[in-house]
């Protein structure tokens, strides 16, 4: 399903403050998509595995291809380098999916969604329900070198749109402020409220080619 405005606000208001860390420690995260986002006992959103995250300091590019085809920033597939801001780009297909459902660029296979990817958020159709604000945050987040948080700001930027306008963030950060999902959880190692899965009884076949005899 998809979120409204209040609830996608609160999500992606947790994820901004999560970003602003990072990126005052000069780290750009290259993963954000839904399953990497958990929501703590509380009801706050934690962003989980950092696998393609990488320390590059302020002012600095780099050029490794990584991150869920959906969500790979233009400048990533066009190799011209990215810095900290290729995480705003994700945050605005973040706030879509949450608006929609579905990412806004998604095809069959990847190099599709790249070609997608690469004609820009004003190629896409916006569902009515999707307020004017919200829209006008998105593709904001859109093109690399005017995208939203490449001033001097930073993530800043973001969180002083309209579309936060009125948002509670002092109650945020104390935690004060209600979550619009309270997971139900008994204790700390409660996995209920994850997907399940056969167990997977399958035992790998031995190795007998040889390749660590000189070890």
């Amino acid at each position: 399903g998809n979120f409204d405005d209040s609830t996608t606000r609160f999500y992606i208001g947790c994820v901004v403050e999560a970003l602003q860390y990072l990126h005052r420690k000069g780290i750009v995260y290259r993963d954000l998509k839904p399953e990497n986002l958990l929501l703590d006992t509380t009801g706050y959103c934690k962003i989980t595995d950092f696998g393609f995250a990488k320390r590059i300091g302020f002012g600095k590019k780099t050029w490794t291809f990584c991150g869920t085809p959906e969500y790979v920033p233009p400048e990533v597939i066009l190799n011209k380098g990215h810095d900290l801001t290729a995480d705003f780009w994700s945050l605005g297909v973040l706030m879509f999916e949450l608006l929609t459902g579905t990412p806004p660029f998604t095809a069959s296979d990847p190099m599709k969604t790249y070609n997608i990817i690469l004609k820009g958020i004003d190629a896409v159709d916006f569902p009515r329900r999707i307020s004017r604000n919200a829209q006008n945050l998105v593709k904001k987040l859109d093109n690399p070198t005017e995208r939203l948080g490449v001033g001097r700001g930073g993530v800043m930027e973001v969180s002083k749109h309209i579309w936060f306008e009125g948002f509670n963030w002092a109650g945020m950060n104390s935690k004060t402020l209600t979550p619009p999902i309270l997971p139900k959880v008994s204790s700390a190692v409660d996995a209920s409220n994850f997907d399940e899965y056969p167990a997977d009884n399958e035992h790998p076949p031995d190795d007998v080619s040889g390749w660590d005899k000189d070890f």
